[in-house]
């Protein structure tokens, strides 16, 4: 079985049952679906997903800490404060997503990651490229979406 490489420490001792992505490696309708390779690119991809945003909402911490809120003029205090609030709905809006990104990579672990947890069938290897904590298909979703917008409606 071959190794999967996440850093190049890992490189010089690959553990034990990973799978060793080629540079450049993307996943091709031309091979088995949610094979070895695919699952391991994915979970790469949500992996450095997560950091990324994990790293940015500490950026945002370590400014909160150590910029000061109170802006002598009123006018800037408004715009600071006003640039904060959307700043913070947007990390929550990110810790949200993280939730989405450890439930995908639960999926993944459980042999499930890729398939419609509507219809059971294979989510395309685009949509998940473009969106990897896709839990259904296109054509589940925009479903799902009018259901969504008719209950409303009603």
């Amino acid at each position: 079985m071959a190794s999967v490489v996440n850093s190049p420490e890992d490189m010089e001792t690959p553990k034990r049952g990973q799978v060793i992505l080629p540079d450049g490696y993307r996943p091709s309708p031309d091979e088995e679906f949610m094979n070895e390779r695919q699952l391991e690119y994915f979970r790469q991809s949500l992996l450095n997903w997560k950091k990324k945003i994990l790293s940015e909402a500490e950026g945002t911490l370590a400014v909160l800490q150590n910029e000061p809120l109170r802006e002598p003029d009123l006018n800037d205090r408004a715009s600071s404060e006003t640039d904060w609030s959307i700043e913070l709905r947007t990390r929550d809006r990110q810790r949200k997503l993280i939730a989405k990104i450890d439930a995908a990579l639960r999926r993944i672990d459980d042999g499930e990651y890729g398939y419609c947890e509507v219809t059971g069938e294979p989510i395309s290897l685009g949509r998940l490229e473009a969106r990897p904590i896709a839990t259904m298909t296109v054509e589940a979703q925009e479903r799902h979406e009018r259901q969504e917008k008719i209950s409303r409606d009603d």
